[in-house]
Formats: C-alpha cells, structure tokens, sequence
C-alpha cells in the first residue's frame, strides 16, 4: 500500500499521524535537522518495524524524541553538565545520551540493550505538535534505508520508503540539514560522539572546557556510529583537488577545481561558502549527484571547522569502504 502523504496544513494531520504511532504503525516527520522515521519508543514491535522498514542493523540504538526537558527527565539521568547543555541547546539539534532512568519507558530494543538513552527535544514545530499529540517518546531514526543518505524533503523519504511505513508528515524541506550532535554524558568527561547541528565550540563554551573524543570503549554507543554511513550508491572521493572524467563533482564555495569540464553533474553546497547553507543541502545534494548515475561522486575541500565538522564527517562515512 502506498505511504499516504499528511499535508501540513491539513488540520487533521497531526491528528492522524499521533494515532498511526500510537498504534504501533510507522509515521516520517520533519524536525530542524532532517526527516525522522518515528515509532513508538515504549513498543518494542513498532521499534522492530523500523530496523525491518530501514534495514539497520540490530546493534545501533535509536534516539527518543521528547516535547520538552520535563518528559526527557522522566526517561534519562541528566548530571548537571547534561543540564547546561539542555538548557542551552534544547529544543534544537543536540541528543543527549545519559544514563537511563529508572522506569523510564524507552524500550530495550529502541537502546539496542544498552544500559543508556539517547534523547532530543526538537525545535520543529510540526515534531513538536507530534509528540505532544503522540503523548509518548518517539524514536526517530532518519526515514531512509540504513546507510543511505538522510532525507531533508519528503520526496526523499518517499524515494526509499514508499510502502513500507503507514505515512509521512509533509513539513518541506528542514532547515538544518544535518543529524543531530551527540554528546555523552555518562563518565567524567563529556564526549562528542557525533558532531552534528550543534558545532563543538558552542559546546565547549557551554561546559567550559574541551569535550573528549568520539568514541568510548564498547562499541556502537550512540545512533549514526557506524564506519560506513549516509551512503550514496556511488563511491565517493574527498578533498579532489581535481574532476576525473566521468565523476560527478560535488564542490563548496566559489572556487572550481580543475578538470571541472570533466564532471557528468555538479552541484555547489554554497557558492558564497557558507557552512550553515553547505550543511542544509549535503544530504540532497549527494541524491542528485547520485541520480546521474555517475560511479563516482568527487567531493572538493570543505573546511573543519563549525559546521565543517559535522560535513566533513557524514562524507567520510559516506566514503568508507561499504
């Protein structure tokens, strides 16, 4: 059956995706950063569907969306780094991952058994309307196949999963354009386990000192983790300081690498260079590119620092050996 398309400004929308949810059926939304792939976070059949409707691999936890830092609380253990963070941050593009309250509602499936909880207030209205009308965490993953790029319009969500989930929540294209940061607070150090919407120096001015690195011991310990992630079809090449013949060309700012002529597409994140426009147009420029059927997509510089890093890091998964 086709996924139906809920117009945002249909009154009964909201409505009527909160009861698809609360039924146990698979609802996309919008939020500021790209679309989500919502399920009930207290059912563990409605989270299953999402590792079926994605095809995810079982081990990498899913974040719990919340309408405010009240329901957050009731689910995770905010120390009071945590707290600052919040406070700063929320509702915006940063997930917390804490550890798990006790009786808190998100599933054991939903945090991949972990003994933690990754949680985000949104700052989209139509999610938030969402999740107030739901009256329950949602999980939301972004709403495409598991290692595919993530969807910032609803056309995307629909080019992946048209029948396979119940309905999307059509909110146009997300502002954002990038995941969510990650940043765990469950040991001494806060550490940013994936740069996102929120840059690292915000952060760190936040807590007064440097987050630590990426990755603790253990494994997968946050959503969007793995080595080879927000995948194209094609292969992608980073930093070409050059177009090879027959690569699509995927370029950043005003200045063109040689061989351009060479490119059987190109697409410019930002001509003027701006890393909050390069960050919103990632995931749909890369579909594009894509779409030319290209074999490989040559990516050129793109600066590390603010929202460079978050860039930088979904091409380098986008790259990883597969």
């Amino acid at each position: 059956m086709p996924t139906r398309r809920l117009p945002a400004d249909d009154p009964s929308a909201i409505a009527d995706a909160a009861a698809l949810l609360r039924t146990g059926a698979l609802v996309a939304f919008p939020t500021e950063t790209v679309y989500g792939l919502g399920a009930d976070a207290t059912d563990p059949a409605a989270v299953v569907r999402i590792y079926e409707a994605k095809q995810r691999p079982r081990f990498n936890p899913l974040i719990a969306h919340l309408p405010d830092a009240a329901a957050a609380d009731a689910e995770g253990v905010l120390d009071a780094r945590a707290r600052r963070l919040a406070d700063a941050f929320w509702p915006g593009p940063l997930t917390l991952v804490v550890p798990r309250a006790p009786g808190g509602s998100v599933c054991d499936v939903a945090r991949a058994g972990l003994d933690t909880v990754a949680l985000r207030v949104p700052a989209h209205p139509l999610a938030h309307a969402l999740l107030v009308a739901a009256g329950r965490p949602i999980v939301a993953p972004s709403a495409n196949r598991s290692g595919r790029v993530s969807p910032t319009a609803v056309d995307h969500v629909l080019d992946d999963l048209d029948g396979r989930i119940a309905a999307v929540l059509d909110g146009g294209e997300t502002r954002v354009g990038v995941e969510s940061t990650i940043v765990a607070c469950v040991d001494e150090t806060p550490r940013l386990l994936r740069p996102g919407g929120v840059p690292r120096s915000a952060l760190e001015d936040v807590l007064g000192s440097p987050l630590a690195g990426s990755l603790p011991e253990g494994g997968v310990r946050a959503p969007g983790m793995l080595a080879s992630h927000y995948a194209p079809r094609a292969r992608v090449r980073l930093d070409a300081a050059e177009i090879r013949a027959g690569e699509a060309a995927l370029l950043f700012g005003p200045a063109q690498p040689q061989g351009l002529g060479h490119a059987v597409a190109t697409f410019n994140l930002s001509v003027g260079g701006d890393l909050a426009e390069a960050a919103a147009r990632l995931f749909g420029g890369l579909r594009r590119l894509d779409a030319s059927g290209a074999a490989t997509i040559a990516v050129a510089p793109i600066p590390a620092h603010g929202l460079g890093e978050a860039i930088r890091d979904r091409l380098a998964r986008a790259a990883a050996e597969r």
